[in-house]
């Protein structure tokens, strides 16, 4: 496999037809079919995989006796996903996303051959870091590849299709990782995702390759990569890194490693996403700003809602599990709800609604640390809670598109996204330390030892905060647009 030769590219851009020139249908009319069913399909294998591998890594990392390592497999893929995305940017605009693409699913595929056949802890966690770094070339390829191949009435519906991939997988994921765990064992749920990869890429590339291939228009084929951009890709990476291995290891001797993440971390951020994105300045700033914090308070809360469940209210781990399903659900229909056209000129309207619903998922969620408040009330909260994230995830990437020139697609593509990884990362940080000085990390995994080890207020410390975070975003949606 080789990169895509820039002669290639030239000519690609030279013969492709214009996305707008008239095509009509919707995404799945005949011009788009294979395009979107190749495209869909890659998002619905990287989400099957998200929610598989979760379910199998205990397991695994009791075979291969890293069980102190456990947290670094997580790091390792979101650190190296980072630098992935910067470098799928700059790729993108300057050679077209074909190459960044097809490089980042064989990434992607070979880290999953590595953490699968990996006969110790350390291979296994290299394994999750290449495959980090696939993924967050293939994310940023594919925003470009919307950007470009699809006119702006279809972006959209091809964003929700693309929440709409998550919803299987986050029902039947868990449980056939599981199943496959069980019978055949942890290994094969790695292993046996790269041949299912092939369809798609037979089907998607050929009309990547007529639509959207290529320099951007007004972006000198010839040019060379931006290395500050990538020092900074690589400083981000790093300083990511050590401030989750900070948080993770409450003693004085990690405020060292804290403080240098911090320094490599501040600049890298103020140099990747655009200027005035810290003080939500108005238009595509306050878009990534929302971004990072409508999916950083949702998947921080989102992560201790089984643990508290279980510890707290005594469900099996399967129970807590199938109280965040229905997410899946209401996820894709909000982001079908954004993408009908005659509710196009409500869009921040919509967001905002949307981020009051992520907020009041969250701070809601707590309230079944009391004893008489059901616990399915979780499960309610938290479809609300998915249909408000679905309004403003897939919003978030129309508005980039329309916010943004062709040759910066890629680039602010790439920034909405390490919004969106970075705040995980840092608030899901923030939350367990703050989880973890309460005493949450006495805890016991066991409903028997729920009521001898409760400690609600370590929960509460993580939910309540995360909802005013959530109410930032809410005031955020106002900004959306420039005026």
């Amino acid at each position: 496999m080789t990169a895509l030769d820039p002669r290639d590219t030239e000519v690609a851009a030279d013969t492709a037809p214009s996305p707008d020139a008239g095509d009509e249908g919707g995404v799945l009319s005949r011009p788009y079919r294979a395009l979107s069913i190749g495209v869909v399909s890659v998002v619905l294998l990287i989400a099957f995989e998200a929610t598989a591998v979760g379910t199998a890594m205990p397991v695994a990392a009791r075979e291969l006796d890293g069980v102190p390592l456990y947290a670094f497999a997580f790091s390792a893929y979101f650190t190296t996903s980072l630098f992935g995305m910067v470098l799928a940017g700059q790729w993108s605009d300057r050679r077209g996303p074909l190459g960044a693409l097809t490089w980042g699913i064989a990434a992607f595929a070979a880290g999953l051959l590595l953490s699968g056949t990996a006969g110790a802890m350390w291979p296994f966690v290299l394994g999750r870091a290449v495959q980090g770094l696939g993924g967050g070339l293939v994310i940023v390829a594919l925003y470009v590849v919307v950007g470009r191949a699809y006119p702006e009435r279809l972006r959209p519906a091809i964003m929700a299709a693309f929440a709409a991939s998550w919803v299987v997988p986050s029902v039947v994921g868990p449980l056939a990782s599981g199943a496959v765990t069980e019978h055949l064992g942890w290994r094969w749920v790695f292993v046996g995702i790269p041949v299912l990869v092939v369809f798609p890429l037979a089907l998607a590339l050929p009309r990547i390759r007529s639509r959207a291939s290529g320099p951007a228009d007004g972006t000198d084929p010839g040019a060379s990569f931006d290395r500050h951009r990538i020092r900074l890709a690589l400083g981000i990476s790093l300083g990511a890194g050590l401030l989750q291995y900070a948080a993770q290891d409450l003693r004085w001797a990690s405020l060292l490693p804290g403080a240098a993440g911090a320094a490599l971390l501040v600049p890298a951020v103020l140099g990747l996403l655009p200027r005035g994105t810290y003080r939500a300045a108005r238009g595509l700033p306050s878009v990534v700003l929302l971004r990072g914090v409508a999916a950083g308070s949702f998947i921080a809360a989102e992560s201790f809602v089984p643990l508290m469940l279980v510890t707290q209210r005594g469900l099996s781990p399967t129970l807590a599990g199938f109280s965040l399903a229905a997410g899946g659900g209401t996820w894709a229909l909000g982001s079908w709800v954004q993408s009908r056209p005659r509710l196009e000129p409500y869009r921040e309207r919509l967001m905002t609604v949307g981020m009051l619903l992520v907020a009041a998922a969250i701070g809601t969620a707590p309230s079944v640390l009391i004893d008489a408040v059901p616990a399915w009330t979780v499960a309610v909260a938290w479809g609300f809670g998915c249909f408000g994230m679905g309004l403003v995830i897939s919003s978030t990437s129309v508005l980039l598109f329309q916010l943004s020139a062709p040759e910066e697609a890629g680039a602010n593509s790439a920034a909405l996204q390490i919004s969106d990884g970075l705040s995980n990362v840092l608030l899901l940080a923030a939350g367990g330390a703050a989880f973890a000085a309460l005493g949450g990390g006495t805890v016991a995994h066991t409903a028997a030892a729920s009521s001898s080890a409760s400690h609600p207020a370590a929960f509460a410390a993580v939910f309540l905060p995360m909802a005013a975070v959530a109410l930032v975003g809410a005031w955020v949606t106002t900004r959306v647009r420039e005026r």
